[in-house]
């Protein structure tokens, strides 16, 4: 093999782990594999038709990043993320989030304040099952809380800010904070009414209850997920 060839296979190397990581992690972030699971390589690489060893890569990748650990006699497991860090991570999304909305207030379009209203109502009447709603009903109810601080977000104007948004949200499986939103009714009617809050202010163009409002819709968030952790985290690994 020339120096070319060795340099043309190591980039390709690179790219296979970093697709495979790719792909392990929106399977996490979906909730398709749980927190708490472990993840054996064998299984992954029959998946995805490759051998052990981009797999194992891509663990590794996933550990450095904190998504995953290793656990003795388990092997690799994702990792439940501790109450602290996801109160600290919406510490910051809270002050980032309030920002965005206070710039919302000069730049937003009846267009996109309909889009808040829709979002919000479609979120709250999304159909539940008299038993424990399903993961996909759970992601629906979640998309449309995305569409509106996502809404909110592009509006603001700022590509750095909404950037950094993105990699705070990123952060935790998505399917938790989506299924706490479908399975607990005082939540989400909660989670409603602040956002009509939130609408109202900006409406009115009033920055500062905006950015108030949102800062103290995050922050309830967050506790609501990190009281979440704290109860899933003393559970998930007994047994």
């Amino acid at each position: 093999m020339t120096s070319v060839d060795a340099v043309v296979s190591d980039a390709t190397g690179h790219a296979l782990v970093d697709e495979i990581a790719a792909k392990i992690r929106a399977r996490i972030m979906s909730g398709d594999i749980p927190i708490g699971a472990q993840l054996r390589q064998a299984e992954l690489a029959s998946d995805f038709g490759v051998s052990r060893t981009p797999v194992r890569e891509a663990l590794r990748q996933l550990q450095t990043g904190g998504l995953i650990d290793v656990v003795p006699n388990r092997g690799a497991v994702v990792r439940v993320p501790a109450p602290w860090e996801v109160r600290e991570a919406y510490e910051v999304r809270a002050e980032l989030e309030s920002l965005a909305a206070a710039r919302a207030v000069d730049r937003i379009s009846k267009g996109d304040l309909e889009r808040l209203r829709v979002s919000n109502q479609e979120m709250f009447d999304r159909p539940l099952s008299e038993r424990e709603p399903g993961l996909q009903t759970a992601l629906e109810a979640r998309h449309e809380n995305d569409v509106f601080h996502n809404t909110i977000t592009t509006v603001s104007a700022n590509q750095r800010l909404a950037r950094t948004i993105d990699e705070i949200n990123e952060a935790f499986p998505r399917n938790v904070s989506a299924q706490l939103l479908v399975n607990d009714p005082r939540h989400r009617e909660e989670n409603y009414l602040e956002h009509i809050r939130i609408i109202e202010a900006i409406e009115a163009g009033d920055a500062e209850r905006a950015s108030r409002e949102m800062r103290e819709h995050v922050l309830k968030a967050g506790e609501h997920l990190a009281r979440w952790y704290e109860q899933r985290s003393s559970t998930v690994f007994r047994g």
